[in-house]
């Protein structure tokens, strides 16, 4: 258990680290990314943009 806790914790880091290089390549602004304001904070959820990436890695763990 406390593995898993530790992978999501290090894969959220790497993920907030290379947010800027993404949208850079347009990830983060697909049509099914929301991005709203709410409470004072901004929120920012990226189901296309998760789906891009998991089906990406899917094809590179199967082919490597």
């Amino acid at each position: 258990m406390i593995r898993w806790v530790v992978v999501v914790f290090l894969a959220l880091i790497l993920i907030n680290g290379i947010t800027p290089w993404l949208r850079k390549l347009g990830l983060g602004r697909l049509p099914g990314d929301f991005h709203f304001r709410l409470f004072g904070r901004d929120w920012f959820i990226p189901l296309a943009s998760t789906l891009v990436l998991s089906g990406l890695l899917s094809l590179i763990a199967r082919y490597v």
